[in-house]
């Protein structure tokens, strides 16, 4: 009995899995070709308004779904107090690919800084270009068009480890948060993504299942004022995401221990 009910609750994972990534996709495809013809309709600032919000609700309504269909819990309600309080570098960590999903669905004025690779992708490129999303090709050019974006009350999302997490807690840090915000003059507001599962991180099996529903939970952290030496801002903000995402992982030992400390004891006594 207990085998039929794993065999049939790992089918319905990777059900709802497969089920995720074709509503993605067919999104992900519609909002392209929609975003080709307003990216020809619109003039410069209407397409940027219109390719934030409507990549912000489309994230939402993809998550919801994903949500009711027992995938995941999600927790991001501290995102919203972020909404109007203008220019801001967010930097969050970066444990899976689903970040900048989860980050831009509560954030209708984000700013993302994306590999020029991922423009040129059909799936991704024309909405990207819609909402004027920042290449990251070079540091002239990308200071330059986050400065532009920034000036016009966007918030820049920049991942401070330039890729997904390669360590635990964090991997190494670049210092390219550190020299936008003191080139652009703008604060470094911190989020901390947390996960119960390293679906989809560094190194995750494409063929391995997470034990669903996946727990996501997005906090703000410190908000730090532009720095004056780019390398000490890096130290420190890396020591800083380490402190946070560690004393977060050991306060959640306690309640797992106290939970098998009591299993142990009723096993004892019978």
């Amino acid at each position: 009995m207990m085998a039929a009910r794993f065999f049939a609750k790992a089918a319905w994972d990777y059900t709802i899995l497969l089920l995720g990534a074709l509503l993605l996709a067919i999104e992900c495809f519609t909002w392209a070709l929609v975003a080709l013809l307003l990216n020809v309709l619109l003039p410069a600032a209407t397409a940027r308004r219109v390719g934030r919000v409507g990549a912000m609700w489309g994230f939402r309504a993809y998550l919801a779904v994903m949500e009711a269909l027992g995938a995941w819990r999600l927790d991001l309600e501290e995102l919203d107090t972020l909404r109007d309080v203008g220019p801001l570098i967010i930097a969050p960590n970066h444990p899976c690919l689903l970040d900048a999903v989860l980050l831009v669905s509560r954030l209708p004025n984000a700013v993302c800084v994306m590999k020029g690779a991922l423009l040129t992708n059909f799936l991704l490129g024309p909405a990207a270009r819609l909402a004027r999303y920042v290449r990251n090709d070079s540091l002239v050019r990308l200071v330059a068009r986050s400065r532009e974006e920034l000036c016009a009350g966007g918030q820049l999302l920049l991942f401070p480890e330039g890729t997904r997490s390669v360590a635990q807690p964090v991997g190494p840090f670049t210092e390219a948060v550190g020299a936008l915000a003191r080139r652009c003059n703008v604060p470094v507001q911190v989020v901390i993504i947390e996960a119960n599962s390293g679906f989809l991180g560094k190194g995750w099996s494409i063929a391995a299942r997470p034990d669903l529903p996946l727990v996501y939970r997005a906090r703000l952290g410190r908000r730090f004022d532009p720095p004056r030496d780019v390398r000490a801002f890096t130290v420190e903000l890396e020591r800083y995401f380490s402190r946070e995402l560690a004393s977060r992982n050991a306060a959640q030992v306690v309640p797992d221990c106290a939970v098998a400390a009591v299993q142990d004891a009723h096993r004892i006594r019978g």
